[in-house]
Protein backbone atom coordinates (compact mmCIF):
# COMPACT_ATOMS: atom_id res chain seq x y z
CA UNK A 1 0.00 0.00 0.00
CA UNK A 2 1.23 3.49 -0.85
CA UNK A 3 2.26 5.69 2.04
CA UNK A 4 -0.71 7.79 3.11
CA UNK A 5 0.82 11.22 3.19
CA UNK A 6 -1.08 13.97 1.42
CA UNK A 7 -0.29 17.55 0.49
CA UNK A 8 -3.56 19.41 1.08
CA UNK A 9 -2.76 21.84 -1.74
CA UNK A 10 -2.51 19.02 -4.27
CA UNK A 11 -5.17 16.64 -2.94
CA UNK A 12 -8.96 16.63 -3.23
CA UNK A 13 -11.81 14.40 -2.17
CA UNK A 14 -14.04 13.15 -4.98
CA UNK A 15 -17.54 12.07 -3.92
CA UNK A 16 -19.34 9.97 -6.52
CA UNK A 17 -23.16 9.91 -6.81
CA UNK A 18 -24.40 10.51 -3.24
CA UNK A 19 -27.98 10.62 -4.53
CA UNK A 20 -30.97 9.70 -2.38
CA UNK A 21 -31.87 7.01 -4.94
CA UNK A 22 -28.59 5.28 -4.07
CA UNK A 23 -28.00 5.77 -0.36
CA UNK A 24 -31.28 6.70 1.31
CA UNK A 25 -34.14 4.56 2.59
CA UNK A 26 -36.81 4.63 -0.10
CA UNK A 27 -34.35 5.32 -2.92
CA UNK A 28 -34.90 3.42 -6.16
CA UNK A 29 -31.58 1.58 -5.89
CA UNK A 30 -31.15 1.41 -2.12
CA UNK A 31 -32.71 -2.03 -1.66
CA UNK A 32 -30.35 -3.48 -4.27
CA UNK A 33 -27.24 -2.30 -2.42
CA UNK A 34 -28.56 -2.35 1.14
CA UNK A 35 -26.97 -5.65 2.18
CA UNK A 36 -23.47 -4.66 1.08
CA UNK A 37 -23.84 -1.01 2.15
CA UNK A 38 -25.02 -1.90 5.65
CA UNK A 39 -22.43 -4.66 6.06
CA UNK A 40 -19.54 -2.22 5.57
CA UNK A 41 -21.30 0.89 6.94
CA UNK A 42 -20.84 2.55 3.56
CA UNK A 43 -22.95 5.66 4.14
CA UNK A 44 -21.61 6.51 7.63
CA UNK A 45 -18.09 5.93 6.33
CA UNK A 46 -18.68 8.18 3.32
CA UNK A 47 -19.84 10.93 5.65
CA UNK A 48 -16.89 10.35 7.99
CA UNK A 49 -14.44 10.78 5.11
CA UNK A 50 -16.23 13.89 3.83
CA UNK A 51 -16.12 15.47 7.28
CA UNK A 52 -12.46 14.55 7.75
CA UNK A 53 -11.57 16.03 4.36
CA UNK A 54 -13.38 19.27 5.18
CA UNK A 55 -11.71 19.47 8.59
CA UNK A 56 -8.32 19.01 6.93
CA UNK A 57 -9.01 21.80 4.46
CA UNK A 58 -9.18 19.60 1.36
CA UNK A 59 -11.21 20.69 -1.63
CA UNK A 60 -14.34 18.56 -2.14
CA UNK A 61 -15.64 17.75 -5.61
CA UNK A 62 -18.70 15.83 -6.75
CA UNK A 63 -18.95 13.54 -9.77
CA UNK A 64 -22.65 13.05 -10.40
CA UNK A 65 -24.51 10.77 -12.78
CA UNK A 66 -26.88 12.33 -15.27
CA UNK A 67 -30.25 12.90 -13.64
CA UNK A 68 -32.97 11.48 -15.85
CA UNK A 69 -34.93 14.03 -17.85
CA UNK A 70 -37.74 13.20 -20.31
CA UNK A 71 -36.29 13.04 -23.79
CA UNK A 72 -32.77 12.13 -22.71
CA UNK A 73 -32.51 8.84 -24.55
CA UNK A 74 -35.62 8.51 -26.67
CA UNK A 75 -33.91 9.64 -29.89
CA UNK A 76 -30.51 8.06 -29.31
CA UNK A 77 -29.42 5.66 -32.02
CA UNK A 78 -27.04 3.78 -29.73
CA UNK A 79 -27.38 3.28 -26.00
CA UNK A 80 -25.25 1.30 -23.56
CA UNK A 81 -27.00 -1.31 -21.39
CA UNK A 82 -26.29 0.66 -18.21
CA UNK A 83 -27.88 3.74 -19.79
CA UNK A 84 -30.88 1.74 -20.94
CA UNK A 85 -31.40 0.48 -17.39
CA UNK A 86 -31.23 4.02 -16.00
CA UNK A 87 -33.72 5.17 -18.62
CA UNK A 88 -36.18 2.36 -17.84
CA UNK A 89 -35.98 2.89 -14.08
CA UNK A 90 -35.76 6.68 -14.32
CA UNK A 91 -33.19 6.76 -11.56
CA UNK A 92 -31.97 10.10 -10.23
CA UNK A 93 -34.90 11.77 -11.95
CA UNK A 94 -34.52 15.54 -12.04
CA UNK A 95 -37.00 17.35 -9.83
CA UNK A 96 -37.59 14.35 -7.55
CA UNK A 97 -36.30 13.51 -4.08
CA UNK A 98 -34.37 10.56 -5.51
CA UNK A 99 -32.47 12.86 -7.85
CA UNK A 100 -31.27 15.08 -5.02
CA UNK A 101 -27.99 14.73 -3.14
CA UNK A 102 -28.61 13.24 0.29
CA UNK A 103 -28.84 16.08 2.79
CA UNK A 104 -25.73 15.27 4.85
CA UNK A 105 -23.63 15.30 1.67
CA UNK A 106 -24.96 18.57 0.24
CA UNK A 107 -22.22 20.68 -1.36
CA UNK A 108 -20.99 23.65 0.62
CA UNK A 109 -19.64 26.98 -0.62
CA UNK A 110 -16.31 26.35 -2.28
CA UNK A 111 -17.13 22.77 -3.25
CA UNK A 112 -17.23 21.92 -6.95
CA UNK A 113 -20.01 19.92 -8.59
CA UNK A 114 -18.75 18.75 -11.98
CA UNK A 115 -21.02 18.46 -14.96
CA UNK A 116 -23.14 15.29 -14.87
CA UNK A 117 -21.73 12.29 -16.69
CA UNK A 118 -23.85 10.19 -19.02
CA UNK A 119 -22.54 6.67 -18.45
CA UNK A 120 -20.06 5.70 -15.71
CA UNK A 121 -16.89 7.78 -15.70
CA UNK A 122 -17.07 11.10 -13.90
CA UNK A 123 -14.50 12.40 -16.40
CA UNK A 124 -16.11 11.43 -19.70
CA UNK A 125 -17.80 14.41 -21.41
CA UNK A 126 -17.63 16.55 -18.25
CA UNK A 127 -15.50 19.39 -16.88
CA UNK A 128 -14.08 17.34 -13.99
CA UNK A 129 -10.55 17.11 -15.40
CA UNK A 130 -10.58 20.84 -16.19
CA UNK A 131 -11.74 21.73 -12.68
CA UNK A 132 -9.07 19.57 -11.09
CA UNK A 133 -6.31 21.01 -13.26
CA UNK A 134 -7.45 24.60 -12.66
CA UNK A 135 -7.21 23.94 -8.92
CA UNK A 136 -3.81 22.23 -9.26
CA UNK A 137 -5.12 18.91 -7.90
CA UNK A 138 -2.90 15.91 -8.58
CA UNK A 139 -4.13 13.35 -6.04
CA UNK A 140 -7.67 12.13 -5.48
CA UNK A 141 -9.34 10.37 -2.58
CA UNK A 142 -12.47 8.62 -3.86
CA UNK A 143 -15.68 7.54 -2.11
CA UNK A 144 -19.17 6.85 -3.42
CA UNK A 145 -21.23 4.55 -5.61
CA UNK A 146 -21.22 2.02 -7.34
CA UNK A 147 -17.91 0.16 -6.86
CA UNK A 148 -17.76 -1.82 -10.12
CA UNK A 149 -19.31 0.85 -12.36
CA UNK A 150 -18.98 4.57 -11.65
CA UNK A 151 -16.23 4.29 -9.03
CA UNK A 152 -14.14 1.92 -11.10
CA UNK A 153 -14.69 3.81 -14.37
CA UNK A 154 -13.80 7.13 -12.77
CA UNK A 155 -10.67 5.74 -11.11
CA UNK A 156 -9.54 4.14 -14.37
CA UNK A 157 -10.02 7.40 -16.24
CA UNK A 158 -8.22 9.34 -13.50
CA UNK A 159 -5.22 7.03 -13.83
CA UNK A 160 -5.24 7.49 -17.61
CA UNK A 161 -5.11 11.26 -17.07
CA UNK A 162 -2.19 11.01 -14.67
CA UNK A 163 -3.87 11.45 -11.28
CA UNK A 164 -2.79 9.42 -8.26
CA UNK A 165 -5.87 7.86 -6.71
CA UNK A 166 -6.68 6.47 -3.27
CA UNK A 167 -9.98 4.58 -2.96
CA UNK A 168 -11.71 4.11 0.38
CA UNK A 169 -13.09 0.59 0.09
CA UNK A 170 -15.57 0.68 2.99
CA UNK A 171 -16.97 4.02 1.81
CA UNK A 172 -18.48 2.48 -1.30
CA UNK A 173 -20.89 -0.36 -2.02
CA UNK A 174 -22.24 -2.59 -4.76
CA UNK A 175 -25.08 -4.93 -5.60
CA UNK A 176 -23.31 -8.03 -4.27
CA UNK A 177 -20.19 -9.23 -2.49
CA UNK A 178 -19.11 -10.79 -5.80
CA UNK A 179 -19.17 -7.41 -7.50
CA UNK A 180 -17.26 -5.81 -4.64
CA UNK A 181 -14.68 -8.57 -4.97
CA UNK A 182 -14.34 -7.97 -8.70
CA UNK A 183 -13.87 -4.24 -8.16
CA UNK A 184 -11.46 -4.32 -5.23
CA UNK A 185 -9.58 -7.56 -5.72
CA UNK A 186 -9.34 -7.79 -9.49
CA UNK A 187 -9.78 -4.43 -11.19
CA UNK A 188 -9.10 -1.39 -9.01
CA UNK A 189 -5.65 -2.54 -7.80
CA UNK A 190 -4.49 -1.96 -11.38
CA UNK A 191 -5.40 1.74 -11.26
CA UNK A 192 -5.58 2.95 -7.65
CA UNK A 193 -2.27 3.68 -5.96
CA UNK A 194 -3.85 2.81 -2.62
CA UNK A 195 -7.01 1.03 -1.47
CA UNK A 196 -7.64 1.83 2.17
CA UNK A 197 -10.20 1.80 4.95
CA UNK A 198 -12.06 4.76 6.40
CA UNK A 199 -10.05 4.53 9.61
CA UNK A 200 -6.80 4.68 7.67
CA UNK A 201 -7.75 7.69 5.55
CA UNK A 202 -9.27 9.59 8.47
CA UNK A 203 -6.12 9.08 10.52
CA UNK A 204 -4.00 10.31 7.64
CA UNK A 205 -6.13 13.40 7.07
CA UNK A 206 -6.12 14.22 10.77
CA UNK A 207 -2.34 14.57 10.60
CA UNK A 208 -2.40 17.29 7.94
Amino acid sequence: MAELKFDKQLTALLVIDPYNDFISEGGKIWERIRAVAEANDCVPHMLQVVNAARAAGLRVLYAMHRRYRPGDYETWKYIAPIQKAAWERKVFEEGTWGGEIREEFAPRPGDIVAQEHWCSSGFANTDLDLQLKKHAVQRLIVVGLIAHTCVEATVRFAAELGYEVTVVKDATADYSDEMMHAAFNLNLPNYASAIVTTDEIVASLASL
